[in-house]
């Protein structure tokens, strides 16, 4: 068995020097024709675009976000390049944190399990995302598999969308729903707890509503927190680590995602060679790993 997943994700985060997670998300209508005609050939412009996208990011970032809705939206080629990318970045040093969303029980779940966090014709990932409101029993079987093979999962508690808080922010008994959440997780991280002080069991926590992050924190003190909003969603990188804490490496406490903020920069879109396209991307990315850096050094 590896390591456990927080120790091998905040090791990677501390040695990169910032909690910049760089999201896969192959929009059809963004992917640049200097990759080829997708509609043609998705599988090999998906392939071609990923790994220079990763060439890329790993220079910058520690994890990867593949997002698979956007790979199944082409069918199983589209599902099997996702896989590909995956191993692909693992070999490149990156932690792979695909988000996939699954949230069911039993037999199913299990299922899921597997093909995500399990081995060929698993994806293998390190990290999968789960939707924990069908009940508690939808992340037992991805702790259980997390803790057996090192990796992580997690959870949607606040999640970033516009539309989070027509569910999340109901009140159960005093309190809104994700932080009822929060506290039923809570008690769940210790099965992922790694050396580090860290679980791997984390926290999706949206960086457009970092008051509710800084609850979050207080809810779950040792989850790693997954920020999705930060870039093309509007929040600040400031607003992006409001749920970290202060420590002897300055804020730390999971990761920040950004995907087409770094992706498809206006000057990539606009490159008219690969070699001008690389530069706006590494441009994009350097940035951004900078911005968040430096939010992390203001304690």
């Amino acid at each position: 068995m590896s390591a456990p997943y927080a120790d091998r994700l905040i090791e990677k985060v501390r040695a990169k020097n910032t909690p910049l997670c760089v999201g896969l998300d192959p929009f059809a209508d963004k992917v640049p024709a200097l990759f080829g005609d997708l509609r043609a050939d998705s599988a090999a412009v998906l392939l071609k675009f990923g790994t220079s996208l990763v060439d890329v990011a790993a220079k910058h970032a520690a994890v990867l976000k593949p997002q698979l809705g956007l790979f199944e939206q082409f069918g199983e080629m589209g599902y099997a390049t996702a896989r590909m990318l995956t191993e692909y970045a693992r070999n490149a040093g990156m932690i792979v944190l695909l988000d996939a969303k699954r949230g069911d029980i039993g037999t199913t779940a299990d299922g899921y399990v597997r093909a995500t966090l399990g081995a060929k014709p698993g994806f293998d990932a390190d990290c999968v995302t789960v939707n924990p409101y069908m009940g508690k029993d939808t992340i037992a079987p991805f702790v259980s598999a997390a803790k057996a093979h090192g990796k992580g999962v997690a959870v949607l508690v606040r999640t970033s969308n516009p539309g989070a808080g027509d569910f999340q922010d109901l009140q159960v008994g005093g309190a809104p729903l994700w932080r009822r959440v929060a506290e039923m997780l809570a008690p769940e991280t210790q099965d992922l707890m790694g050396a580090s002080g860290w679980s791997g069991l984390m926290a999706v926590a949206g960086a457009t509503y970092p008051e509710e992050a800084r609850a979050l924190r207080e809810a779950m003190p040792c989850a790693l927190f997954l920020v999705p909003g930060y870039g093309a969603q509007g929040a600040s990188a400031a607003e992006a680590v409001a749920g970290f804490v202060a420590t002897a490496q300055g804020l730390e406490g999971g990761v920040v995602s950004s995907s087409r903020a770094v992706t498809y920069p206006p000057a990539a879109q606009a490159a008219k060679n690969m070699s001008d396209w690389r530069a706006a991307v590494d441009d994009a990315m350097r940035g951004a790993a900078e911005e968040l850096r430096t939010a992390c050094t203001r304690t």
